[in-house]
């Protein structure tokens, strides 16, 4: 049963081996040569599982991966039981508002600090599971870096997201994923993060002044 539809691949929900899972499917592009587009998708095929489980290895909680096809461009991983952040923010209570985007601050920190990048940080990658834990999904954008502008551009994608999900609550929520941030990352790397991420917003300020 398809459940989403992305610009670089498609999510369904199926039944393999007894269980429930989720199968990512990447989808050809007409307009890529046909070796290229096949190149593409089969490294970004690869790229994830390792990136999903690298990100376990800094304590995020992920999927597990069950298998790859890459004749396919086919990930088969864990169906996560629970519901988007996205959904329930919003509507929980100020003080654990605040203390689940702490949390969420805490492991953005982790993946950083392991040298990883999301790269599609929102509210609707992050599942809040039955068992209290906040399951980190889709990383089909992410890489590899320790750059501070990279770093900035990730996080500054969570304080945007915040802004138009859950804009009545934005300020206070990125503060508090601020605060579990600098408690992963320590304070003088955070900081600079931080500051990078100030640095972003002039800039764009500045191209919509022009």
């Amino acid at each position: 049963m398809l459940i989403k539809k992305g610009a670089e691949a498609n999510l369904y929900i199926e039944q393999w081996e007894g269980k429930k899972v989720i199968m990512k499917r990447r989808l050809a592009k007409a307009y890529r040569l046909p070796q290229l587009d096949l190149a593409i998708r089969t490294q970004r095929t690869l790229h994830e599982p390792l990136l999903l489980h690298r990100a376990k290895e800094t304590g995020v909680p992920t999927p597990i991966i069950y298998m790859i096809d890459l004749a396919e461009s086919n990930i088969i991983m864990e169906y996560i039981d629970g519901k988007q952040v996205k959904r329930i923010l919003n509507d929980l209570p100020q003080e654990e508002k605040l203390r689940l985007c702490h949390h969420i601050g805490v492991l953005i920190g982790r993946l950083h600090k392991g040298g990883i990048i999301h790269g599609d940080l929102t509210t609707s990658n992050m599942i809040l599971t039955a068992f209290g834990e906040i399951c980190f999904v889709d990383f089909g954008l992410g890489e590899y870096s320790e750059e501070l502008e990279i770093r900035g551009v990730d996080l500054h994608l969570m304080k945007r997201a915040l802004q138009s999900t859950h804009y009545k609550y934005a300020k206070e929520c990125f503060k508090a994923v601020a605060a579990g941030y600098t408690e992963s990352m320590g304070t003088e790397e955070a900081k600079k993060v931080l500051q990078k991420i100030n640095e972003i917003e002039r800039r764009g300020r500045y191209i919509e002044e022009r």
